[in-house]
């Protein structure tokens, strides 16, 4: 039974930092392509970042820059580095882990971002 667990999130300003970690238990980790999504008030659930079991790293535009998906295969967790936030990057973030053979999906339950202008 795949579960991720996530932390991290909370209230900073504009242009603050925050580093959210998921934690993953079940399966063997590698074998998992893990990301972060985040869904607004009113709006559909949008891709963040991914990254492989080898590191291979994809972000949306809107936080190329700004925020860094790594994960640490050792200790079953994938993080996001979350700089420069802005308004528009409040969200509930939730994690992924998708099995690279079977594409089974998983999500966390979700931790709010909140960035105050």
């Amino acid at each position: 039974q795949v579960q991720l667990v996530e932390s991290g999130g909370g209230l900073v300003q504009t242009g603050g930092s925050l580093k959210l970690s998921c934690a993953k238990s079940g399966g063997i980790f590698n074998f998992y392509t893990m990301g972060w999504y985040r869904q607004a008030p009113g709006k559909q659930r949008e891709l963040v970042a991914t990254i492989t079991g080898g590191g291979s790293t994809n972000y949306a535009d809107s936080v190329k820059g700004r925020f860094t998906i790594s994960r640490d295969n050792a200790e079953n967790t994938v993080y996001l580095q979350m700089n420069s936030l802005k308004p528009e990057d409040t969200a509930v973030y939730y994690c992924n882990a998708r099995h690279i053979i079977s594409q089974q999906a998983y999500w966390g339950q979700g931790t709010q971002v909140t960035v105050s202008s």
